[in-house]
């Protein structure tokens, strides 16, 4: 038998609160690609990161073909021939996308070469992206086709993909998987790291199974489905989604005529935006990443204030105008699709996180009332089965689909009469993923009004009443569910709805 690739012995990862790694083996042979399995905060993340030197274990070994290595930092990984795309993104926003990859890449190179090599890579996966574009002005799909890219243009003999499809529409996936096939065919390893079970089973011809940091099992996922992997991973298959049949109520949001210029050169104008979402519905809004999403949740947030004021309305009030203090006062309560730097501050605890979007715990005099933080905090932990180490624990120290839980909680818990939310399980195991589409219908049959914005169809079709789809800065009209279909959605994304499809689904 040939030397594999890649070996772990027994490598062991310790943390004060908990053992993220406890004596995990795995092979990975040249030319195969190898998931690895588990629900969030099982320890794969921290197991990726040893391998490309970014985190130091505690105990055991790393073999590179045949002979133990130390990788002590991501520029011996990378010298190697080891890449990686991280779930959090590392990339710096003050700077360009090619001077991000450039960073990684041999210095021998000009930045204009760089820029010619990345707008290639990206004309032959289809993955569009503007090299000379500024990081802070992408959308969250547009930074993880850059984290894609880059990883690419080293020609990696191992390549270790973490949640890489988390954002990228149908299409997108389907162009991507072609790229990785193609590189498994040419001898390249791949780890693969994904909660979409049927991912998984189509690109891997093995998987390691982790529960609570240590191997739990290890199989051919090709021959598993969708019900055995989930047993393998969480114990149980994640419960079905109850969607009940019901008549909705008066429009909580109504946004009418919403016009914008985009504030950045890289953004996206919007273009007479129409829609509402009544009490008692989900409404879903579908479309491929940097079509606008931002520059409309930024609108209805209240981040942006340029509209007129009756251009967005929350029960019945003008709000456009409105910062968001203000109409969460009216009943908006808004989940951001970054977790870090948006919907949590990485460096406070998960209870002083609440104040972001929760005054409950502050008195009339300004004083905090720390106690009633924190038992409000630990509520949310076990009401959404959070893994964290306390009310006090720093949201950075959270697996990010524990952290997304906690963020999708704490604005659960308000009781909202209007909560939208953006890319709601992104990178969320699938019983965590079940457990937030659940809470989200259920807020929906006590009465919520809904807005989803998300880039995983099968998410949308299975938690909406009723489908828009964005695209170019304009909104498709309103599709009823059971009337939708993945090739006609799909058609939409590019901005293919007729007039004749517009006055036919209008009063929908």
């Amino acid at each position: 038998m040939s030397t594999p690739r890649l070996q772990l012995e027994h490598i062991t990862k310790r943390y004060p609160a908990v053992v993220a790694n406890n004596a995990v083996s795995l092979n990975v042979e040249a030319g195969q690609a190898h998931a690895v399995l588990g629900e969030n905060g099982a320890g794969k993340s921290t197991l990726m990161k040893i391998i490309y030197g970014a985190v130091k274990p505690d105990e055991g070994r790393v073999l590179w073909e045949g002979r133990p290595v130390s990788i002590r930092n991501p520029q011996e990984a990378r010298a190697l021939g080891i890449s990686m795309v991280f779930q959090h993104f590392s990339l710096f926003d003050t700077l360009t996308v090619a001077q991000n990859v450039w960073l990684g890449l041999d210095k021998s190179l000009s930045l204009a070469q760089v820029a010619a090599s990345i707008s290639a890579k990206a004309q032959e996966y289809g993955l569009d992206i503007d090299p000379g574009r500024p990081v802070h002005t992408l959308s969250v799909g547009e930074m993880q086709r850059v984290e894609i890219i880059r990883a690419l243009l080293t020609n990696p003999k191992l390549l270790i993909l973490d949640e890489p499809t988390s954002v990228l529409t149908p299409q997108a996936v389907e162009r991507l998987f072609v790229v990785l096939k193609q590189l498994v065919a040419q001898g390249c390893s791949l780890l693969y790291i994904s909660h979409k079970l049927h991912e998984i089973r189509e690109l891997c011809s093995a998987c390691t199974v982790l529960r609570g940091g240590v191997v739990t099992g290890v199989c051919n996922p090709q021959e598993e489905t969708n019900s055995s992997l989930s047993r393998m991973m969480i114990g149980a298959e994640p419960p079905a989604l109850e969607h009940h049949d019901r008549v909705p109520g008066e429009a909580v949001l109504r946004v009418q005529d919403l016009s914008l210029q985009r504030e950045s050169p890289f953004g996206v104008d919007l273009e007479g935006i129409a829609m509402e979402v009544r009490a008692g519905e989900v409404v879903g809004i579908a479309g491929v990443s940097g079509n606008g999403q931002r520059e409309l949740l930024y609108a209805l947030s209240g981040e942006d204030t340029r509209a007129d004021a009756a251009a967005v309305q929350v029960a019945g009030q003008d709000a456009g105008q409105l910062g968001p203090a203000a109409r969460r006062a009216l009943g908006l309560h808004f989940v951001p699709e970054e977790r870090l730097g948006r919907g949590a501050v990485p460096s406070l605890g998960l209870a002083h996180n609440l104040m972001l979007t929760r005054t409950d715990a502050i008195g009339r005099s300004g004083w905090i009332n720390v106690a009633a933080l924190q038992k409000q905090a630990a509520a949310i932990i076990s009401r959404f089965n959070v893994k964290a180490g306390g009310p006090n624990a720093a949201a950075r120290s959270l697996s990010g689909g524990n952290l997304q839980k906690f963020i999708v909680g704490r604005e659960i818990d308000a009781n909202p009469r209007l909560l939208i939310v953006s890319q709601p399980t992104w990178g969320v195991d699938v019983g965590a993923a079940a457990q937030i589409r659940g809470a989200i219908l259920a807020l929906r049959d006590a009465g919520c009004a809904v807005l989803v914005v998300s880039e995983e169809l099968d998410e949308l079709f299975e938690i909406s009443d009723r489908l828009h789809v964005i695209a170019k800065g304009r909104l498709s009209p309103s599709l009823r569910r059971a009337d939708a279909t993945v090739s006609q959605v799909g058609e939409w994304m590019s901005g293919l709805w007729s007039g004749q499809q517009e006055d036919a689904h209008a009063a929908a």
